[in-house]
């Protein structure tokens, strides 16, 4: 009985041994973009949103000269 306990415990240690995720490898560069490929496109800016922070901000020093 207690070496099929031992056997059981042996073997969880194993599974658990062999369950681990190996460390990632190094990340493979990226390849350049050639005259082929467009650019990236660039992430555009909202002015809505920027004029409603403005507004809040401005609110909040009124606000806090009262």
């Amino acid at each position: 009985m207690k070496k099929t306990i031992a056997v059981l415990i042996a073997g969880l240690f194993a599974t658990a041994a062999f369950a681990q995720t190996p460390a990632p490898a190094a990340p493979a560069d990226k390849p350049m973009a050639s005259a082929d490929q467009p650019a990236p496109k660039q992430v555009k800016k909202h002015k809505k949103h920027k004029a409603a922070h403005k507004d809040a901000k401005a609110a909040d020093t009124t606000a806090a000269a009262k």
